[in-house]
């Protein structure tokens, strides 16, 4: 598959009709941009029937940057839909093949850190306390985002004691003083 008949199946795929091909094919900001739309449309499918043959497909991309961007775009949105930590980590079993054929290390190392943010997330969300070793775990991006999030009094003051910033440290005693939350995260 070359890169121009790559690009053209994922437009279709969308139904994705405005973009040039020969545009996107010939300039890499024009690609992300189509990829971010391809993205955004196969996350708002009910269905996670195509999502590997996306990745597979973007992950082609000679420009590695592109396609680690529009894939972090795709997990990002597919965690924030899923009923829990079961089915994203399913689901996201299924793409690791096709992240592992990245040729960067730290794209690959980028894409399985985010994925195992969001695991974590979704644990939590779920009713999980973690441990501080745990929390050690995750990037200090997943701790704001928890820190701002979370709606559990003990990840809260867990985050409050045991986050990696001062600023999640700050934001979680913050939150964790105000009225209890009624919806568990």
């Amino acid at each position: 598959m070359t890169l121009h008949s790559g690009v053209a199946e994922l437009l279709a795929g969308a139904g994705i009709l405005d973009v040039d091909v020969d545009a996107a094919v010939a300039d890499e900001h024009v690609r992300s941009s189509a990829y971010r739309r391809v993205v955004l449309v196969a996350a708002s499918s009910p269905s996670r029937d195509r999502d590997r043959a996306i990745v597979a497909t973007i992950l082609r991309d000679p420009v590695e940057l592109v396609s680690k961007t529009a894939v972090v775009a795709l997990v990002d949105s597919i965690a924030m839909k899923v009923t829990g930590p079961a089915d994203f980590q399913q689901w996201s079993a299924g793409l690791l093949p096709e992240i592992d054929k990245l040729t960067a290390e730290g794209h690959r190392a980028f894409i399985r850190r985010r994925i195992h943010d969001w695991l974590f997330y979704l644990s939590v969300r779920d009713g999980h306390v973690p441990t501080p070793v745990e929390l050690t775990r995750v990037t200090d991006w997943m701790q704001r985002v928890l820190a701002e999030e979370a709606t559990s009094p003990a990840a809260l003051a867990l985050l409050a004691e045991s986050g990696s910033t001062k600023k999640i440290r700050n934001i979680a005693k913050n939150r964790a003083g105000r009225k209890p939350q009624t919806e568990t995260r």
